[in-house]
């Protein structure tokens, strides 16, 4: 059989690549390389593209450096026992593409994950091997995101961090159950071992206030993990159940939902359909309600879906509709934690609102001005020159502020 060229290595690796979500530049810094100004950046604006809180487009490289696997787990396309074509890259030819593809200003970083070959630890050594060429051989100083393979050798997770500015360790589904019997290879506790190690030195690495030394650096970026939503019978108050787990337990800088995608030839456990697209994206909302919103999960999916959340309008607003006692709030005088939870206020807006009303008091129109979703907005407060009267006691309210698909947006 011929050899494969690198550019079909690349239409296959960088396609197999595809299902992993958990990709994302946002929380680096700029590297230095030991006092030279290197090639490549974390900044700027941009073949995969991710997003910055601030709404800043990175392009990332995404490859997967091979889609050969020992394990076979069911939902994985390159599980072992699947008819897929199969390629694998050397590390040099991995960092060759790195740096061509920058150098042509194409991307700005690097997400390296693999199929598991040899055994975890000879993986994970090629992993690293990858991204320590990439910044002693030739001062790339733009950034890496490195898969975690759970039980390599502790000291290849910390190299990692050496060189990476993040690691992911995947959960992969969002219970240890439905692991066991779809990754019948892969342990649970070893995927959490795996991220207490990281957290551990990561805890290591952060700055004390009071030492002037700088400490170590490990993965500046932190770690993130990701979970595949609807491969199992699992609902979202068991996956965001889960995903709040692994905010306190290991202080992931994010979890990413991934909607399961049906595979060729796949086991009869597997469902025939994929999840509607927009529950992946209700549980990223519920996600950002849980880590800058002060909601606790309860709260989010209570109610009469059967421990799922509402796809037809976003959980906050779900989740106000049903609170109508708490409202409307006074937004010249709330205290922060209220306004966080009116419909249609994010946080930026609730900033500029404790801002402006320290000189005046606030009008619709002030409020207007500060959010893109006033209507979302209006039923909701009280302020200098309105108050919603019998909006909040129409039993329509939920299908008025429903919008159109084509018009649904994040908050």
């Amino acid at each position: 059989m011929a050899a494969l060229t690198l550019s079909r290595k690349l239409a296959i690796l960088a396609d197999a690549a595809k299902y992993d979500a958990s990709c994302a530049s946002s929380g680096s810094e700029k590297r230095s390389s030991a006092g030279t100004k290197g090639i490549g950046s974390t900044e700027g604006s941009g073949i995969c593209h991710s997003y910055a809180p601030d709404g800043r487009c990175i392009s990332l490289l995404k490859l997967l450096l091979t889609n050969f696997c020992i394990y076979d787990c069911v939902y994985c396309i390159n599980r072992s026992s699947s008819n897929v074509q199969r390629a694998r890259f050397s590390v040099d030819e991995v960092v060759r593409l790195t740096l061509d593809f920058y150098r042509r200003n194409y991307i700005e970083g690097l997400f390296l994950s693999s199929g598991i070959i040899r055994s975890p630890d000879h993986t994970m050594e090629e992993l690293v091997r990858v991204a320590r060429t990439l910044r002693e051989t030739h001062q790339f100083a733009g950034y890496i995101h490195l898969k975690v393979i759970p039980n390599a050798a502790p000291e290849l997770l910390i190299e990692a961090g050496r060189w990476a500015d993040r690691l992911s360790t995947n959960i992969e589904l969002p219970t240890d159950v439905a692991l066991e019997q779809l990754a019948p290879e892969k342990r649970p506790s070893e995927i959490r071992t795996a991220m207490a190690r990281l957290r551990g030195r990561l805890d290591e690495a952060a700055p004390e206030k009071k030492s002037k030394a700088a400490p170590e650096k490990f993965a500046p970026a932190g770690q993130s993990t990701q979970m595949i939503v609807g491969a199992d019978g699992a609902n979202d108050a068991a996956i965001l159940t889960r995903a709040a787990g692994l905010y306190s337990g290991y202080r992931l800088k994010r979890v990413y939902y991934s909607a399961f995608s049906p595979i060729p030839d796949a086991s009869a456990r597997l469902p025939l359909k994929p999840p509607p697209l927009m529950r992946e994206h209700r549980l990223y909302q519920a996600d950002w309600l849980i880590r800058f919103y002060g909601f606790d999960v309860p709260e989010i999916v209570s109610g009469g879906q059967g421990g799922d959340l509402d796809l037809s309008i976003d959980p906050k607003l779900a989740w106000a509709i049903k609170r109508r006692q708490d409202f409307p709030i006074d937004v010249n005088r709330a205290e922060r934690e209220r306004l966080l939870r009116v419909p249609g206020l994010g946080v930026n807006a609730v900033n500029r609102i404790i801002a402006s009303r320290r000189y005046h008091r606030l009008t619709l129109a002030d409020i207007a001005r500060m959010t893109a979703s006033i209507d979302k907005v209006r039923p909701f407060i009280t302020c200098a020159d309105w108050t919603p009267g019998g909006l909040l006691d129409d039993q329509r309210l939920k299908q008025k502020l429903t919008p159109a698909p084509q018009q649904l947006s994040l908050f």
